[in-house]
C-alpha cells in the first residue's frame, strides 16, 4: 500500500487539472484528479494524509459548497482554493468555513507548492498527533482505579511520600504503582508521562 501523501485536485476545467498536476508532481507528490465535485466528495478515500486543491467556480456544485460540506463532514485534509474571480467576501468565507489557503488564477506556481507541501507536513503532523492522542487514552483506561488516582497526584505534582500519606499507602506501594504507571503507559521520564496524561488525569471521573 502506498502511504505516500496524496493530493486531490477537483476542477472542471481539462488543461487546468493537467498543467497543475504535471506542477504538483515534480515535487514528488501524487495527484488524484476530478472533473466533477460529487464524484470527488464520492469517492475519495477520507482517510488518506494529504491535501485538497480545490476550484471555487465550477458548474454545478460550487467549490464554495464542497468546502463547506467537508466542514460539515470534520474531513481534516487541508483545502486551498483556487480562484480566478476572487472577492474580499468570498476569501472571508473561504476561511471560515476551514480554508488552509486561498489563492487567485493564473496561480504562482511557487506559491501553490509552498502552500501544499506546508499543507501536507501540517496533516502529517495532525495525524500523528491524534494517533498519539488515541494511543494515550486506550492505555489509560488500561490502568486501575488506584493507578488512575496515583498518576493524578503526580500529575499535580505531590512526591511519593505525599502520595502515599494522601492514599494511605506504604511508600513502597507508591513506587510500585508508579513503576506499574511508567510500564503500562509507556512512558520513559517524568516529563513525558505529564506530558501525554495531564489532561486525562484532570479530566478523570
Amino acid at each position: 500500500m502506498n502511504l505516500s501523501p496524496l493530493i486531490h485536485l477537483i476542477d472542471d476545467d481539462a488543461a487546468v487539472r493537467e498543467s497543475l498536476a504535471l506542477l504538483i508532481g515534480t515535487v514528488g507528490l501524487r495527484v488524484q484528479t476530478w472533473a466533477e465535485p460529487q464524484q470527488f466528495l464520492a469517492g475519495f478515500d477520507r482517510s488518506a494524509v494529504g491535501a485538497i486543491v480545490l476550484d471555487v467556480r465550477m458548474p454545478g456544485v460550487s467549490g464554495m459548497a464542497v468546502l463547506e460540506q467537508l466542514a460539515a463532514e470534520g474531513i481534516d485534509q487541508p483545502v486551498i482554493m483556487l480562484t480566478g474571480h476572487g472577492t474580499i467576501e468570498m476569501c472571508r468565507r473561504a476561511f471560515k468555513s476551514g480554508a488552509a489557503e486561498f489563492l487567485e488564477k493564473p496561480v504562482d506556481d511557487q506559491a501553490l507548492l509552498d502552500a501544499l507541501q506546508a499543507a501536507v507536513q501540517s496533516h502529517v503532523k495532525s495525524r500523528e498527533r491524534n494517533r498519539d492522542d488515541r494511543d494515550a487514552r486506550e492505555r489509560y483506561l488500561q490502568l486501575s482505579a488506584r493507578e488512575r488516582e496515583v498518576l493524578g497526584l503526580i500529575v499535580a505534582g505531590l512526591t511519593n511520600k505525599e502520595i502515599g500519606r494522601a492514599l494511605e499507602l506504604s511508600p513502597r506501594t507508591v513506587e510500585t504503582h508508579r513503576a506499574h504507571l511508567f510500564d503500562k503507559l509507556g512512558a520513559e521520564s517524568l516529563a513525558q508521562l505529564i506530558r501525554r496524561y495531564a489532561l486525562l488525569a484532570e479530566h478523570a471521573e
